[in-house]
């Protein structure tokens, strides 16, 4: 069930559990312009997928690992660039998602041209980060790493507070759990990262 609006820039959606509402990319694009206030993802399939606004926890807790990605990234911006949770891509499959951080390549982004990197950017990101809010199923978490991977991302990270653990996600390789860790490093995807978890776990 769709509500009316109740202004033109404001669009509230009542989904049933059981109901799935699928849109084309042009519709998505069209949402996603009115309703900045949202996060809208789209699966491959079409379908659209409405995220409430984060609980502080959450936001808190991203707030930390965005940062220290951004600082990392601006002392080396000859590698690439960085984004928080708000960007959109355009993977490969057709998916538009919103990581909750991401990282690409410095070659990949000055390859877009000025349009592409103004709009829903249209690649997969090279890193990708979930933060597992108390209201995220564990296996949808899993299964949006494992569609980064597919779609050309080099390491996601999928990290559970609630668990204190970190799924690490590469190509090819087995995923590597890590219980209650301290820092993580980003080699060699991103040279010379590592993210302090201890404000995470807090």
């Amino acid at each position: 069930m769709v509500q009316t609006p109740v202004s033109p820039q404001s669009l509230f959606l009542a989904l049933p559990p059981d109901l799935t509402l699928k849109v084309t990319p042009e519709q998505f694009a069209a949402l996603a312009v009115a309703n900045r206030e949202l996060r809208l993802e789209r699966t491959a399939t079409g379908e659209l997928i409405v995220n409430p606004p984060t609980g502080g926890q959450s936001g808190k807790r991203n707030c930390h690992i965005t940062g220290q990605l951004s600082a990392w990234s601006i002392a080396n911006e000859q590698l690439g660039e960085a984004f928080d949770s708000s960007t959109g891509f355009i993977l490969p499959n057709g998916a538009n998602r919103s990581p909750d951080a991401s990282w690409v390549r410095r070659d990949r982004w000055d390859a877009l041209t000025p349009a592409q990197q103004e709009g829903f950017i249209p690649l997969c990101p090279d890193f990708v980060v979930e933060l597992r809010s108390h209201s995220d199923s564990l296996n949808t978490t899993r299964a949006k790493l494992q569609e980064y991977l597919n779609n050309g991302a080099q390491l996601g990270w999928l990290i559970d507070p609630q668990n204190q653990r970190i799924e690490i996600y590469r190509p090819g390789q087995t995923i590597e759990t890590l219980d209650h860790p301290d820092t993580i490093s980003g080699e060699p995807t991103l040279p010379g990262f590592s993210l302090n978890l201890q404000r995470i776990w807090a």
